[in-house]
């Protein structure tokens, strides 16, 4: 129960005074009597300045005069504000999400983007995350080191880096096609250290074809482990566009699946945009060429970054991931719902197989088996675990697909 958690103590921001009365005898509901309120942003932005630590959560109107609340919010976030937020407006749904984001972009903490009249249920549903979150424990320090060029090609050099593993299944049966290699730091001292953390160095120091060289050989040998033990399964690997500008690349490509004894089939190399094509002409030859060796390709991320409808018409995909971020929640907002049909539908006129990332709820597996997606993956299936916790996560998903299966009339897998 949210009482049962410490009081939070809350700064409550609107114009209008009925809605101040209103928020704040809903938050003393929900046990927070702690309650400062603010009729415009800029005396709330005064009390903030005066102790950032003073308030836990902040609900904030976004339609306030002389100072509204996207001003607000990126002072706070100029600020690095600590505590929660929770957007309150009666503006459309677009500009309340788009604000949202917004305010996620400048690092604070979102617990909820509700739309007038607020609901006590939505309203306990953001006190409750923004009490959780108060009482979590901090984050590592070293969770802020920054790593040279240098670190990077030791780790590589020394066999420092570790493929984790993503499982990717079938929605209409819910069995496993494959999975995604996601390569983590294996460091010394610092533990596991994700890849936003030296993916973008070793792209900047001329360090990424020996760091996916070092990330292929090992998903293509663990990959041989699985079909030895009778489990022939795809494996994903991530390419940067700073892979695609090499003309050897496809031979080492093909010479790598020679080596661990597979067919080019059980590759996939999903296409990572994380940096604007440097070589049009020379990344369409290298992405060609490997269609040519049957090696499948994917275009990751799709609707976000530099991913687009003319890459679609000028490189052979024959995959297309539908970004996370039109996927989670797509069930239940009208918006991403859209968008998320519509890629799906072009994908299957083009006659490319579809995969959702960022399946993190049942009703949007249910959506996305009613419209044909073929794969799906995400927290609702499985996270990025090591090959060991992999084999584990396996029994259990056994007992779980039988009861996600789509009804008989889902076509089947292309």
């Amino acid at each position: 129960m949210i009482t049962e958690r410490p009081a939070l103590r809350a700064l409550a921001v609107d114009d209008e005074a009925f809605q101040l009365k209103l928020i704040t005898r809903q938050l003393a509901k929900l046990g927070i009597t702690d309650t400062v309120t603010c009729d415009n942003a800029a005396d709330a932005l005064a009390q903030v300045q005066a102790d950032p630590a003073r308030f836990e959560l902040i609900c904030c109107d976004l339609q306030m005069p002389h100072m509204d609340g996207v001003e607000f919010v990126r002072h706070l976030g100029e600020m690095h504000f600590p505590g929660a937020l929770v957007l309150i407006s009666g503006e459309d749904e677009r500009i309340l999400r788009t604000a949202e984001r917004l305010a996620r972009a400048h690092g604070l903490q979102v617990r909820g983007a509700l739309h007038k009249p607020v609901s006590p249920e939505q309203l306990a549903q953001a006190v409750h995350a923004a009490s959780k979150a108060a009482t979590a424990p901090p984050k590592p320090a070293c969770g802020q080191r920054i790593y040279t060029g240098d670190e990077v090609a030791e780790a590589i050099k020394g066999g420092q880096l570790v493929n984790w593993y993503q499982p990717t299944v079938e929605l209409s049966t819910g069995r496993m096609r494959g999975v995604e290699s996601l390569v983590r730091w294996q460091h010394p001292q610092d533990g596991l250290v994700m890849p936003d953390r030296f993916i973008g160095v070793a792209e900047h120091n001329g360090l990424i074809d020996a760091l996916t060289g070092a990330v292929l050989t090992q998903a293509l040998q663990q990959a041989r482990h699985w079909q030895d033990a009778g489990l022939p399964l795809q494996v994903s690997v991530n390419v940067s566009m700073d892979n695609l500008t090499d003309h050897a690349f496809p031979g080492l490509v093909a010479d790598a699946l020679e080596r661990a004894g597979l067919p080019a089939s059980r590759l996939i190399l999903e296409v990572t945009e994380t940096r604007l094509m440097r070589d049009p002409v020379a990344t369409l030859d290298i992405l060609t060429r490997l269609r040519l060796k049957r090696v499948s390709l994917s275009i990751d991320d799709f609707g976000t970054g530099h991913s687009s409808l003319s890459q679609l018409r000028d490189v052979p995909f024959d995959e297309l991931k539908v970004d996370r971020s039109f996927v989670d929640g797509a069930s239940h907002n009208p918006e991403l719902r859209t968008l998320l049909l519509a890629s799906l539908e072009m994908a299957q006129q083009l006659g490319l197989r579809t995969v959702a990332e960022g399946v993190e709820h049942l009703a949007d597996w249910r959506l996305l088996q009613a419209h044909g997606c073929d794969l799906a993956q995400g927290y609702f299936i499985g996270r990025p675990m090591n090959s060991t916790a992999l084999k584990e996560w396996m029994a259990d998903w056994e007992q779980r697909r039988p009861g996600l299966r789509a009804e008989p009339q889902v076509a089947e897998l292309r």
